[in-house]
């Protein structure tokens, strides 16, 4: 009699288990501003309180979290974590990683590989150049607002207008109170600029002595996949450097899309192939790509 109790108990813990898990997936594939309690239930097919009780339970464990103001659901910092520690190990961090190296070796300078989320950047990676006097305005796991920062400008630059205009609304209440150094209307025209150069340009809004430059990247399918960027103190990203930098970096960047479309097109519906990554990238080589960036 006992046993049937455990056993059963077993069988309704991994049925909660697995209703969670659904709903987190579910919550995890829909755009920023979440989802709403209605709509979770109706996809999910579970009732209301089961629902309900499942995401305070998620939401205790930080993998979702609830908006103030529209009440939907999107997901939580412990989600983004987990985020972080999966990129670590598949595509986009190991694909950069030689990149990143080849860059911080040839400037001598730090180099970064940012990822978008929602309407923020998140640093993935930071790679160390050898110049002794170095910048650290930019961590690994440090998040700002698209926008903010080389690499998150060149994100937010390379989006649809429709896209920026969204991100724009979103973040303009925490970029007035917590960025003064980025005014939206500011950051519009620093946007301008980066569509008619091919990369961003942070003169040092974010901190005074650190200046970065990024440039975005894209999966095969057109969608924004990250930037890399270079960062160095304001002395070493004068104009009459900008021009290297800018082709050293596109290079870069038209490698990692090389690279993209080899990984996701190498097998049919768009999916990953069966090609191991290192073998990915032995591959192909850098080829530069003309910047319109001028010397002034």
């Amino acid at each position: 009699m006992e046993q049937v109790s455990v056993s059963r108990s077993d069988i309704s813990g991994s049925q909660s288990v697995d209703r969670a898990l659904r709903l987190l997936a579910l919550i995890g594939r829909e755009p920023a501003g979440g989802l709403p309690l209605s709509e979770i239930v109706s996809e999910s097919g579970l009732n209301k309180p089961t629902a309900r009780r499942l995401l305070m339970a998620l939401i205790r464990g930080g993998l979702v979290e609830q908006e103030p103001l529209t009440r939907h659901y999107c997901l939580g910092e412990e989600a983004f974590v987990l985020g972080i520690l999966a990129a670590r190990r598949h595509s986009l961090l190991e694909l950069a990683q030689p990149g990143l190296r080849r860059l911080s070796e040839t400037t001598m300078d730090t180099s970064f590989l940012t990822v978008r989320r929602e309407t923020s950047a998140v640093c993935l990676h930071r790679e160390e150049g050898t110049y002794p006097v170095r910048t650290h305005a930019l961590q690994v796991g440090s998040q700002h607002p698209l926008g903010v920062g080389a690499g998150s400008l060149a994100m937010l630059a390379a989006l649809p207008d429709e896209e920026v205009a969204q991100v724009m609304a979103a973040n303009e209440r925490v970029l007035l109170a917590q960025y003064p150094g980025f005014p939206p209307d500011e950051l519009m025209a620093d946007l301008k600029l980066t569509r008619e150069r091919g990369v961003s340009l942070n003169p040092g809004r974010l901190v005074a002595s650190s200046w970065g430059m990024g440039a975005a990247f894209r999966y095969p399918d057109g969608r924004v996949a990250g930037a890399l960027s270079l960062a160095a103190i304001d002395s070493r990203m004068q104009p009459p450097r900008q021009p290297e930098l800018a082709r050293q970096l596109l290079a870069e960047v038209a490698e990692m899309e090389r690279l993209l479309a080899r990984m996701f097109l190498s097998k049919p519906g768009g999916r990953p192939g069966l090609q191991p990554i290192d073998a990915i990238v032995r591959q192909t080589r850098p080829t530069a790509r003309k910047p319109a960036f001028g010397s002034a």
